[in-house]
């Protein structure tokens, strides 16, 4: 058995120069744990697979393609591969989600 402790997980470098955590990690899967802080945002960028985000805690904006959309707590959104993709913290408080790549590759 694994067991993670997500606040115990170190933050890793990213592109978005955000607070990203690897929480689970196999030859099939990722699933990486960000948090933005009230304002922030990832970049737009595309994935070469399918992902889903689930709202841990917050409110935010998420964007895919041209559609937006405002998310929040307890929410799982559909990002096929391939679309341009952003996620944008809109609240005052933090706004955490997971990040769940299957595959984890192309």
């Amino acid at each position: 058995m694994r067991i993670v402790k997500v606040k115990d997980t170190k933050s890793f470098p990213n592109a978005h120069g955000v607070d990203a955590k690897r929480i689970y990690e196999t030859k099939d899967a990722e699933v990486i744990c960000m948090a933005l802080a009230a304002g922030q945002s990832l970049k737009k960028h595309t994935t070469p697979v399918n992902v889903f985000f689930y709202i841990l805690e917050g409110k935010g904006v998420v964007e895919i393609g041209e559609e937006a959309q405002e998310v929040e707590k307890d929410m799982v959104i559909d990002s096929p591969k391939g679309i341009p993709h952003l996620l944008r913290n809109t609240g005052d408080d933090v706004f955490r989600f997971l990040v769940v790549k299957l595959p984890k590759t192309a």
